[in-house]
């Protein structure tokens, strides 16, 4: 096994220790070490990724070297590499760009918690990319959430307090859901690992008795991640999240933390169920009616808005109806198209969000239409990545 094998694991390690390792540093060490670590974890990836391309293959890490049900594994191939080094690559640079905003919005005393959370999210987006165990997705899946709440109500004030608390809600209860599907899962193959779950489930599908029961399952974790990711008719909390965080918040959720939620789903449906079994059911066609709506609801809402950060936001809820109606096709295309709007969501909307806090910022902190008037003129660089973002 090549050495870069180990890196997707150096990378959740290093950025759950630099987690604690910021906790003891004040605000602006705690940012140097915090830029340090995700530049690290995108070079690793990079390495990773040319590897894997170079040399095309699937790769399995069991860690500890415990096999199934004991052990936990990694698995990724080149679509894996590809989608950890968007993610480090748009982490570090919605972070370089929002760092003033940060050191505004966030009080000094907590600027260093601030980045802990920032570890933390980082750390459990790697993993629901990487891992190949069910039960450790679910698990930093409520890492993710939990910082991702920590993140938004930095700034400490009603709004964000408020916008915290239903997109904990919201969450929670997705991640209840999936937890459901797991546990019956479970009870079904008696197996954890994605690959081991597949080949139960397989056998267990032959027979035809358990169409039923894997229905509920896929209905089960498709809407718990659907809540997480903010798809229409779940995305009520999306808008008052991102759109009172500070900006570097705003930008990391709606271009990083939502697409992890989908490419976890895409690993289950493809994975875990497989998408032949997937397709024989109706829950596809659902996300195709949810997604079709997403689209068109949340235009027309981000047209409605006067807060530029707010419009942005709806403007994702219309994203993820795009994403989600490539997924509900059951098809390579489909699931390419979805995959390829992930990743460029994933590096134009942090840009939309970077911008906006630019505008706000040579404007007087001011995120409404009327009071950003010539705000592209007084920071130009915001104005020109506004263009290209949008």
């Amino acid at each position: 096994m090549p050495f870069v094998a180990n890196f997707p694991l150096f990378c959740i390690v290093l950025t759950l220790a630099g987690s604690v390792a910021t906790s003891m540093l004040n605000g602006k060490n705690a940012f140097r070490l915090n830029t340090a670590i995700i530049s690290l974890c995108l070079v690793m990836n990079l390495s990773l990724l040319v590897y894997l391309v170079a040399n095309p293959q699937e790769i399995t890490y069991m860690m500890g070297h415990f096999p199934a049900p004991w052990g936990n594994e990694t698995r990724f191939g080149p679509l894996e590499a590809l989608v950890a080094t968007v993610f480090c690559f748009v982490m570090l640079l919605s972070l370089l760009s929002g760092k003033t905003d940060i050191f505004e919005d966030v009080k000094s005393d907590r600027v260093n918690i601030f980045y802990v959370m920032i570890n933390l999210l980082m750390s459990s987006l790697l993993a629901l990319v990487y891992t190949n165990d069910l039960f450790t997705a679910y698990v930093f899946v409520e890492i993710n959430t939990l910082s991702a709440c920590s993140v938004v109500m930095a700034k400490e004030n009603g709004k964000t307090i408020s916008a915290t608390i239903r997109y904990l809600i919201m969450s929670l209860l997705g991640s209840g859901l999936f937890l459901m599907s797991i546990i019956l899962l479970y009870d079904l193959t008696g197996h954890l690992l994605m690959v081991n779950i597949h080949e139960s489930l397989v056998q267990l599908m032959s027979s035809g008795n358990y169409m039923f029961p894997v229905t509920i399952i896929v209905g089960l974790l498709s809407v718990g991640m659907a809540m997480k990711s903010a798809l229409f008719p779940f995305h009520t909390w999306l808008s008052h999240a991102h759109g009172s965080a500070t900006t570097a918040s705003s930008s990391i959720l709606s271009g990083l933390v939502l697409k992890g939620y989908i490419i976890l789903l895409i690993k289950v449906y493809y994975r875990v169920i497989g998408i032949e079994i997937v397709s024989q059911m109706k829950v596809l066609n659902i996300l195709f009616v949810f997604g079709v709506l997403g689209m068109i609801i949340g235009s027309i809402d981000a047209i409605g808005q006067s807060h530029i950060k707010r419009m942005i936001a709806y403007s994702s809820v219309a994203q993820m109806g795009y994403i989600y109606l490539g997924i509900s096709l059951g098809t390579t295309a489909g699931f390419l198209a979805a995959v390829f709007h992930i990743i460029v969501h994933a590096l134009t909307k942090p840009m939309l969000f970077s911008a906006a806090g630019g505008f706000a910022s040579a404007s007087g902190h001011k995120y409404h239409f009327d009071q950003l008037k010539g705000a592209a003129y007084r920071n130009p660089i915001a104005g020109v990545a506004f263009v290209i973002g949008s």
